[in-house]
């Protein structure tokens, strides 16, 4: 199949870009490409066309069951569980101990004694379940499984730290995402003009990998994608030692793969830098989240060449908590920008979705604005421009925060059309602009003006 788009902005030139297939086969002045008969032709109008927008690091599984969770961070909070409809399992999610206190079994038994109760903290890193869903999953005895499983005095206390692979094998087929909602993920975010995703999953079965690939997205996922890094998640309330943190990335050396890993506090990130420089550094290596760097540890990580994927969107939607609650000697370093790149540190913005919002136009202009919800602003000499934040979704998949892809001749046919010229963009980056999404030369989201 070709399609030809006619009089689109492409490096600020307009030009018409015939498609062939999963390739472009040739960008051209306006109307000097003539179509074949059965092309199908799409009239640009002016709009810029670029190469399709990569997430590069999310959770899609958690994505596709968001849609029938209950949301606990609206008015009604933890009473919204009880409140839920049906009678098997009830998902909750957006519990923040800021509004809600602090969670364990008991209280959500006080809320829902009869029905099995599964609650995910907004970061993500810890379940909490009630004495129902407990006895389901296996939980409810002493002794027997421990360290990620709570206990006191050897009772579990339904507080449950990176399970979310045992527990999606203990849950119901019908509780378990189904094709139909990764469809529906997949059309979210081709309306995006996301044309790929890394999903940041670590510990990823066979059967939930097969059903992330079926997003239409071009898709790489950390530990099982040919050359992709393995995820390794550090507790923060349980830190491993230098010599155990070693072990885990000799292991991945062993298999030929870089390492991600995950640091959201400055304790945490020094450990991970120290054991890169004993064990050695290598191309592809990845810090998450670096939601604390202090003062010249940028220069640090830029020698030893790590790249760094930020959340700059959770400065908006968590930022006022962060003022409040964060230690003041740490405020200023809070999900650093500017000033890694201008240590030499790659640097690209992700949504960490569903944890922080998917939207990649809302996370740029956060970017570049770093304001909070109530219009404070966390550290304006880390902002960046719009541009800037946006070249960062446009990196290559392999090298996030590298050059940005571009669109040119025999180039994947991955391409996002807006509906006006890059610099309307760049004043208000909005995804209300996205016109229309081809990946592999297929169109798959939007609403694409046919002359």
């Amino acid at each position: 199949m070709r399609t030809l788009i006619r009089d689109a902005e492409v490096a600020g030139r307009r030009v018409d870009v015939l498609l062939d297939g999963e390739r472009i086969a040739t960008l051209g002045e306006p109307s000097t490409i003539r179509p074949a008969a059965r092309d199908e032709v799409i009239d640009g109008a002016g709009g810029v066309l670029m190469p399709g927008l990569h997430d590069h690091h999310l959770h899609v599984l958690a994505i596709a069951a968001r849609s029938r969770s209950v949301d606990l961070g609206g008015d009604k909070g933890l009473a919204a569980l009880r409140d839920a409809d049906g009678t098997g399992w009830i998902r909750g999610t957006g519990y923040d101990e800021d509004a809600l206190g602090s969670l364990d079994r008991y209280v959500l038994d006080a809320w829902v004694p009869d029905r099995p109760v599964r609650v995910q903290h907004r970061s993500g890193a810890l379940w909490v379940l009630n004495s129902a869903a407990l006895r389901i999953v296996g939980l409810d005895g002493t002794g027997g499984e421990s360290g990620d499983v709570e206990r006191v005095g050897g009772e579990p206390t339904g507080r449950l730290w990176r399970y979310d692979a045992r527990l999606r094998q203990a849950l119901p087929d019908d509780n378990r995402v189904t094709p139909e909602e990764i469809a529906a993920v997949g059309r979210r975010l081709a309306s995006y003009g996301i044309t790929g995703v890394t999903d940041a999953t670590p510990e990823l079965d066979a059967a939930a990998a097969a059903l992330i690939d079926r997003l239409p997205q071009r898709v790489t996922l950390m530990g099982r994608t040919p050359g992709a890094p393995v995820k390794l998640h550090l507790r923060d309330h349980d830190l491993p030692s230098l010599d155990d943190l070693k072990q885990l990335i000799s292991a991945a050396r062993e298999r030929d793969r870089p390492v991600a890993v995950h640091c959201v506090t400055a304790e945490s990130l020094l450990l991970t830098l120290n054991a890169l420089q004993e064990v050695g550094a290598r191309p592809g290596d990845r810090i998450e989240h670096a939601s604390v760097v202090p003062p010249g540890v940028g220069e640090w990580m830029a020698r030893l060449g790590v790249r760094v994927i930020t959340q700059p969107d959770f400065l908006r939607t968590r930022g006022d908590g962060y003022l409040r609650n964060v230690d003041p000697v740490d405020r200023g370093h809070l999900y650093p920008y500017a000033g890694l790149q201008a240590a030499g540190v790659p640097v690209c913005a992700s949504s960490d979705a569903p944890y922080g919002e998917l939207d990649p136009w809302r996370v740029i202009k956060s970017a570049s604005t770093r304001e909070t919800i109530e219009g404070d602003v966390v550290t304006a000499a880390e902002r960046v421009t719009v541009g800037r934040a946006l070249d960062g979704y446009l990196s290559p998949v392999d090298r996030p925060g590298g050059a940005a892809r571009t669109v040119r001749g025999g180039a994947p046919a991955d391409l996002v059309l807006l509906h006006v010229p890059l610099a309307e963009v760049l004043v208000d980056p909005r995804c209300d602009l996205v016109r229309a999404t081809w990946i592999e030369g297929r169109l798959v989201g939007g609403m694409a003006g046919r002359s």
